[in-house]
């Protein structure tokens, strides 16, 4: 039998750590190895049990969760999975911490605490699974942030539409991309990246803070501009239509595709509908195969497509699955996205 994956639970609270480490210990594939009461009890079980997966409360005393995982990433680099309360400021801390080199997250429910997490079981099971299976050498070497030089353009107007597409690993991803493109391409950009209720807000936030990029969580309505990013809110299918002159978004609640809303695949169904060839479907890490079935509409239309590498990827699910396919331009390290994206953009 295979060796168990070896997790560590941080919770300030008695109840939460029993709770969650019982629905750790449920699957047989999981073993609880320790808990920890604060950062400080959590950092010093961490360097000595060396756990696989840690499960990283936000709010806890003496040292709190994003110091606890600035330290731990600095001394010795461990998959962290973070707990999150469902507020707008646990909403930006929780992006902060994915920056800082968090692998996930897990929100947790509002209301009665030992209700809500039951329902929560499968969420958390998976995700330490998934999380379990990150190569930390690849994951360390990607967290660094960078930028590549930004190319001005004086062309006014919207001559191509930009899609991105990510899950796990991914707001980090597209942050780094993001963060390699000028506000003055003549392109809109639209975002779908597989969160839950309550974060895309705080994630269009920091893309518009940390990249300079125009960015938005898009609401129902928003006609679209040349340089401007729009994030599909959590919950949300995010299409398009044509109204005279104007791109506009559309939102809806229709049926889960691929198991996630938004998909991926239904807003690249929509772009390209609209934009045909001048359509560019970027997908970075993630699992699953969201992604696939639209990008294979974009490249039978003549637009690019751009897919970020094995390497540099947290996970090679969405990327995998189009380059098994053979529907990939560009398979790039993400660092050299935003060159092939403006490439795209100006060619």
């Amino acid at each position: 039998m295979a060796d168990k994956i070896r997790v560590l639970v941080v919770d300030d609270s008695f109840l939460m750590r029993k709770i969650i480490a019982d629905i750790i210990a449920s699957d047989p594939e999981l073993e609880v190895v320790g808990k920890a009461k604060d950062g400080q009890d959590a950092l010093d079980k961490i360097i000595a049990l060396s756990p696989d997966v840690v499960t990283l409360d936000m709010n806890i005393p003496v040292i709190d969760g994003l110091g606890v995982l600035e330290k731990i990433m600095d001394q010795k680099p461990t998959r962290v999975i973070m707990f999150s309360a469902y507020t707008r400021s646990g909403a930006s801390a929780t992006m902060n911490a994915l920056d800082m080199g968090a692998v996930d997250f897990i929100a947790k429910p509002a209301g009665e605490i030992s209700l809500g997490l039951d329902k929560l079981k499968e969420e958390i099971v998976s995700k330490i699974k998934l999380a379990a299976q990150i190569k930390l050498d690849r994951y360390i070497a990607t967290r660094k942030a960078f930028r590549v030089p930004q190319e001005e353009t004086t062309t006014q107007g919207i001559k191509k539409l930009v899609i991105v597409g990510a899950s796990t690993g991914g707001p980090k991803a597209v942050l780094d991309v993001m963060m390699g493109l000028s506000g003055s391409l003549p392109a809109a950009f639209l975002v779908v990246q597989h969160m839950p209720k309550g974060f895309t807000l705080s994630f269009a936030e920091r893309i518009a803070w940390q990249s300079g990029m125009r960015a938005k969580e898009a609401e129902e309505g928003d006609i679209l501009a040349a340089g401007k990013v729009y994030v599909a809110p959590a919950g949300y299918h995010m299409t398009l239509d044509r109204n005279e002159q104007s791109f506009r978004v559309r939102l809806n609640q229709d049926a889960y595709v691929n198991f996630v809303r938004p998909a991926i695949d239904v807003t690249m169904f929509s772009g390209v509908e609209l934009f045909g060839k001048d359509t560019v479907g970027v997908v970075l890490t993630g699992m699953g195969k969201d992604g696939l079935e639209g990008v294979r509409k974009i490249k039978e239309a003549g637009g690019r497509i751009i897919i970020q590498d094995e390497d540099t990827s947290v996970i090679w699910g969405m990327p995998k699955s189009i380059f098994k396919a053979g529907l990939a331009d560009e398979v790039l390290p993400v660092q050299k996205i935003p060159e092939a994206i403006i490439r795209a953009v100006n060619g």
